[in-house]
């Protein structure tokens, strides 16, 4: 028997697919800005996935966001492995990307690709983020050419903060837009999927966003990017800090403290539990 057409926009919508790489390129060439979020877990990856985020990156900010670690370098592969399984896990339609983390494959495209393999056959992640342009291009192609997935990562780049001297904007003047613009040239040439842009004045993250045929995720790079992201707690207001070039777009860290105290209180004071959250029999 034949169904009746559906009669409203959400009955006749198609259900969500995975993003996958093809559909990054599709997203650049139709003008359709990208969406990333840091997750660290699957609770906050279920709520994310269910919000259409695109991409979830299981960053090695878990370093200073979850582990009490002063930066990223620290992490260790061991320790992107769980949050990343529980991440791939648990979200159904966005793309799951893991950091590389420090010291896991500056060294030669084979350390790379050992770590990459690992990443994505213990986790289930879809592709791999690593840090650097020119100098890791040869990596990025025999990742690619090997069937891994990869996001670059240029202008602030965390995991190089001591050799940058600390949090600051690259990219400024002429010589290092230029030097910029050429190391993201050499990710999309080695087969980078798409490229963050971490720190970038807004222009020169524009002028490198029309020079390439891949997409451009800006964090602090202004609005004339391919996409955005943010490291959730700064999103969501889980501090009583975030940088400046991140919006608070819920106040969630001070909801959570009024519900701990209202149930400390209420255990406290007796008032919870009371029958109907008790089994009598």
């Amino acid at each position: 028997m034949t169904q009746p057409a559906p009669s409203s926009p959400q009955a006749a919508a198609a259900p969500r697919r995975r993003v996958r790489v093809q559909h990054l390129a599709e997203a650049k060439a139709q003008g359709r800005r990208l969406t990333m979020l840091t997750a660290y877990d699957a609770v906050t990856a279920r709520i994310f996935d269910a919000a259409g985020v695109d991409m979830l990156l299981v960053g090695d900010s878990i370093g200073d966001n979850v582990l009490a670690h002063e930066n990223t370098i620290p992490v260790t592969v061991d320790e992107m492995i769980p949050p990343a399984r529980a991440v791939a896990r648990t979200a159904k339609h966005a793309m799951v990307v893991v950091d590389l983390p420090f010291g896991s494959y500056e060294d030669s495209p084979q350390h790379a690709f050992a770590t990459a393999v690992r990443m994505l056959k213990e986790t289930g992640a879809q592709a791999v983020k690593l840090e650097g342009g020119r100098r890791v291009a040869a990596h990025v192609k025999l990742l690619t050419d090997s069937g891994i997935p990869v996001i670059g990562h240029l202008g602030f780049t965390p995991q190089s903060e001591n050799i940058l001297g600390g949090h600051r904007v690259q990219g400024r003047g002429d010589e290092a837009a230029d030097v910029l613009c050429d190391d993201a040239l050499a990710l999309a040439e080695a087969g980078a999927s798409a490229v963050v842009l971490e720190m970038v004045p807004a222009p020169v993250a524009a002028r490198v966003t029309e020079i390439l045929a891949i997409p451009t995720i800006g964090i602090g790079a202004g609005p004339h990017v391919d996409g955005q992201v943010l490291v959730w707690t700064d999103m969501a207001g889980m501090g009583d800090w975030s940088p400046r070039f991140a919006k608070r777009f819920g106040q969630v860290g001070a909801a959570l403290a009024a519900a701990a105290s209202s149930y400390v209180d209420e255990v406290t004071s007796g008032a919870f539990p009371q029958a109907e959250h008790s089994f009598e029999s």
